[in-house]
């Protein structure tokens, strides 16, 4: 593989950003496979809504084009939370 594409460190266009934020799914009826993970977070979120407090801290791992960075994207957002 070509280094490019494994650097984590590229430089990222902002008109690149807003077309892609635009194309990210906002929740999690939007996110289309992992059902299973996806139920998991529903409750997690759920029931940290219900105490009123913040939700656990989650770790998504894995290879680049699973969704990870949309995850939190979602979970940000479900518990009304800023994403930087």
């Amino acid at each position: 593989m070509r280094e490019e594409l494994l650097s984590a460190d590229r430089a990222s266009d902002p008109e690149e950003e807003v077309v892609e934020g635009g194309l990210r799914p906002r929740s999690l009826d939007e996110f289309v496979g992992q059902a299973e993970l996806k139920g998991h977070l529903r409750v997690m979120l759920e029931a940290a809504r219900r105490r009123g407090q913040a939700a656990d801290h989650f770790l998504f791992a894995g290879p680049p084009g699973l969704g990870k960075t949309t995850l939190a994207h979602i979970v940000a957002t479900e518990m009304q939370a800023e994403f930087t």
